[in-house]
């Protein structure tokens, strides 16, 4: 249930408004977006955050070290998803300084604004999704090996992970933007799987009589 609550709440943490090429202008006009925006990305943490909580009980029994890196790279994320949050507000000031500012002090709050917008990019669509890819490595090696899920599951979540983790090091050497069907495609997978991954755990949960740990138990 927290992976769908933090999918749902990704979506709506997306501001239509900052897309749009004059989005300085339109941001006075759509404050509600803005602040949507802000409160999702919040919601975010704890769905993050809490689903690693959650699983690192059952998942250090199979594998120690990668199970505190998994729950280490979320709680870096959740850092990354606070300094989002932070930013949001900084755009409804600006766009009130611009609409108030004349002619002589546009340009000016533009390249604030600019600067502002990409440092949003590399937060949300760099930092924080390398952090959150490089945790979902971790988790899908231990469930790979110790099977408490399906192997192809696993597998799919490990080339999802990659997948996403490339997408975000071409925004990053500007070969691609984040609005773009390459960066959207390229997330898709591990999207997808995650919610496919949520459904299996609220229907079947962690297989344990497969697990390689129960092997050896037994």
């Amino acid at each position: 249930m927290l992976v769908i609550v933090g999918v749902i709440a990704g979506v709506l943490s997306v501001v239509p408004a900052l897309e749009e090429p004059h989005y300085l202008v339109l941001i006075s006009a759509h404050e509600g977006q803005v602040i949507v925006g802000a409160v999702a990305q919040f919601i975010m943490i704890p769905a993050y955050v809490g689903f690693a909580l959650y699983l690192y009980p059952a998942l250090r029994v199979e594998n120690e070290a990668l199970s505190l890196g998994f729950l280490g790279f979320r709680l870096i994320a959740a850092m990354f998803h606070f300094t989002g949050v932070i930013l949001l507000p900084l755009f409804l000031v600006l766009g009130r300084e611009f609409s108030q500012a004349g002619t002589s002090g546009a340009p000016h709050l533009e390249v604030l604004g600019e600067l502002l917008r990409t440092a949003r990019d590399l937060v949300n669509h760099v930092a924080l999704i390398i952090s959150l890819s490089l945790g979902d490595l971790l988790l899908f090696c231990v469930l790979y090996r110790s099977r408490l899920v399906p192997r192809w599951l696993s597998v799919w979540g490990l080339l999802g992970a990659g997948s996403a983790m490339l997408a975000s090091f071409l925004v990053l050497f500007g070969v691609t933007d984040v609005v773009t069907p390459l960066y959207l495609t390229m997330n898709a997978p591990l999207a997808v799987q995650s919610l496919v991954l949520a459904m299996w755990l609220i229907t079947r949960g962690f297989d344990t009589k497969t697990s390689t740990t129960g092997h050896r138990r037994g």
